[in-house]
């Protein structure tokens, strides 16, 4: 099973190529990745188990991220889909999957597609007691939330003697 997650494109996030520049796209899964996983108020997603601010008993890091780029994304009015889902749960850290899904087509006038994959990306997040700076134990609440979010880890393409 996999979140599905919109995020609004702005115009901002384009280069001179008129595409989402690459930094962009870590925002784009940053939204996504804070959207799925940090509690944000009543109409939180069932996955949003994790405190947020300055103020929370944890806090989590991101250790590290691998972005492929499928395909150029195109601004268009209409937000692309993150879909996310856990790649793998550790000790004190998980990894989290990401597809960005938008139309293959963003020239204007032209007749609207299917959403396509234009990023794969991997996020592996640490958990860590704010009070001691240490990595904690993903709790039970946590794990219980995640499960069923939980598929084979995204799989990149290898290019050259990789």
């Amino acid at each position: 099973m996999r979140l599905q997650v919109p995020v609004t494109l702005r115009w901002a996030d384009l280069d001179a190529y008129g595409h989402v520049n690459n930094v962009e796209v870590l925002r784009l899964l940053e939204e996504a990745r804070i959207a799925a996983f940090w509690r944000h108020g009543p109409d939180s997603a069932q996955t949003a188990v994790l405190e947020s601010g300055p103020d929370a008993a944890t806090h989590t890091f991101v250790v590290s991220t691998e972005v492929e780029y499928l395909l150029p994304i195109g601004y268009h009015r209409d937000p692309v889909t993150v879909e996310l889902w856990i790649g793998r749960l550790g000790g004190a850290s998980i990894d989290v999957c990401y597809r960005i899904m938008a139309p293959a087509d963003h020239r204007p006038g032209a007749a609207p597609s299917e959403p396509v994959p234009h990023v794969n990306a991997r996020t592996t997040i640490v958990v860590v007691d704010a009070a001691t700076g240490r990595p904690r134990r993903l709790g039970a609440a946590e794990r219980e939330a995640w499960q069923p979010y939980l598929e084979p880890p995204i799989e990149f393409r290898r290019r050259g003697g990789r």
